[in-house]
């Protein structure tokens, strides 16, 4: 894959770092000027403080002096202190969690949500710059590469499965995907995401949506449905993708983070947030919540339902955050959209007589699996449905807090192990007997 083929922004550079006759600084005389390592020069790009632009036949990058100036009056010229010897902390700039809501780079999510598709907010969390015409385009090696590879795999293979398959092969056909500046890390990033669309297989006979043509939802949906999208449909799935797009340090993301810290390329971080996302506790949570409201719908109340989950010591799936004190904000942006859809409205009963049956024992409110799961549901989709969508929105956050940690220090995460086990020293031990039984 050539990192010149893919994106719509290259010229974005000139656009923000002056003309032509500019004066350009490399990115060592930037961080000079600053007063911060290059490390945080990158941060500084990725937080969309400062534009970048790529040397012509080279790896690296230039910055506009004026805008460095610029940034140097309004910063002081300090970094940041460190944080103390062996204390953890994660400086981010991308997601705040308060009790009730939550935001991306300090703009209401489900605002950015309701007015805006994954793409735009994507490039939001990204560069924290808004782009309406946003649009990801997978580069022709990359899409070949994922989609020959996750063809390969059994036909009982999950989403997830053809996920992790289509960033390995995304990752070999991408030479430049060592390139940790913040601009080749958005490439990439740019590439990939449409790249995991294109490589999943097509719900009906073909799909009927070119992967240069229409939002990235709109690609998505024949993956998950064969029959035509309307628009409702379409517009409950972009907002879902874009709701999910990053949540803070979820499990999958301190995964992702810990790759990036080893200065992982982009798509290893992206699989080890796959690695971690497949757990029934995290991105696969909303397969259970589909599952029971199916089983509410077609046994008409959610009180034997709740009552069989409770007699076997499960939990009821798709109720309650340890985040949120009411309802989870992403579960009630969702839930707007979905009270418009007729079709929605035998699960959305459903969903509501799971809280309110639940409530009478529990105060649990409604999280965005069920929320998902009301989706999938209403819309006859796979059970998969809600863990496709999460895998393939958070990959943009994902790549966010990847280039938040390149900008750290290398290898900070490495927590000491409390040994619980024999004391040393101890006589080696003796060889154990063969087991007859294996013979």
């Amino acid at each position: 894959m050539t990192h010149d083929a893919v994106h719509h922004t290259g010229t974005q550079a000139a656009e923000h770092g002056g003309g032509p006759s500019a004066h350009r600084l490399t990115t060592r005389e930037a961080a000079e000027r600053l007063g911060v390592k290059p490390e945080t020069v990158y941060a500084y790009v990725s937080r969309g403080q400062l534009a970048s632009r790529r040397t012509p036949g080279g790896r690296g990058s230039t910055f506009d002096a004026t805008e460095v100036d610029a940034l140097a009056r309004r910063t002081g010229r300090r970094e940041p202190p460190p944080p103390p010897a062996g204390d953890l902390v994660f400086r981010t700039a991308l997601t705040l969690i308060e009790p009730d809501r939550y935001y991306f780079r300090g703009v209401d999510a489900t605002e950015l949500a309701r007015h805006h598709g994954y793409e735009v907010v994507a490039e939001w969390i990204w560069t924290g710059e808004l782009r309406p015409e946003t649009r990801f385009t997978a580069s022709a090696e990359s899409l070949a590469a994922a989609r020959l590879t996750a063809a390969s795999l059994p036909r009982h293979s999950s989403s997830t499965d053809r996920l992790r398959a289509a960033v390995a092969a995304a990752a070999a056909s991408d030479p430049l995907r060592f390139d940790l500046s913040a601009e080749g890390v958005l490439i990439s990033a740019r590439s990939l995401i449409p790249t995991l669309v294109g490589a999943l297989p097509a719900a009906g006979a073909s799909d009927d949506v070119g992967e240069g043509d229409g939002s990235l939802a709109a690609r998505l949906w024949p993956k998950l449905s064969a029959r035509p999208a309307d628009a409702a449909s379409l517009t409950v799935l972009d907002t879902a993708l874009a709701l999910l797009a990053d949540h803070d340090l979820a499990a999958s993301t301190l995964a992702a983070r810990v790759a990036a810290s080893t200065h992982a390329h982009p798509y290893a971080v992206v699989s080890a947030g796959l690695g971690v996302l497949e757990g029934p506790l995290h991105g696969a949570a909303s397969g259970p919540a589909h599952r029971m409201l199916s089983e509410v719908v077609d046994r008409g109340g959610a009180a034997p339902v709740v009552a069989d989950h409770l007699r076997a010591g499960r939990r009821v799936p798709g109720l309650g955050h340890r985040l949120y004190t009411g309802e989870d904000p992403r579960a009630t942006a969702l839930f707007a959209l979905l009270d418009e859809m007729p079709q929605a409205a035998p699960a959305m009963e459903a969903a509501r007589d799971v809280v309110a049956t639940t409530a009478r024992h529990a105060p649990l409110h409604a999280n965005v699996d069920l929320a998902l799961a009301v989706f999938s549901v209403a819309c006859g989709l796979p059970v998969q449905t809600g863990e496709t969508v999460f895998a393939v929105s958070r990959t943009a956050g994902w790549i966010a807090h990847a280039m938040e940690e390149y900008a750290e220090r290398p290898l900070r995460m490495r927590p000491s192990g409390q040994y619980v086990g024999p004391r040393p020293p101890r006589p080696l031990p003796a060889p154990s007997a063969p087991d007859a039984t294996a013979l």
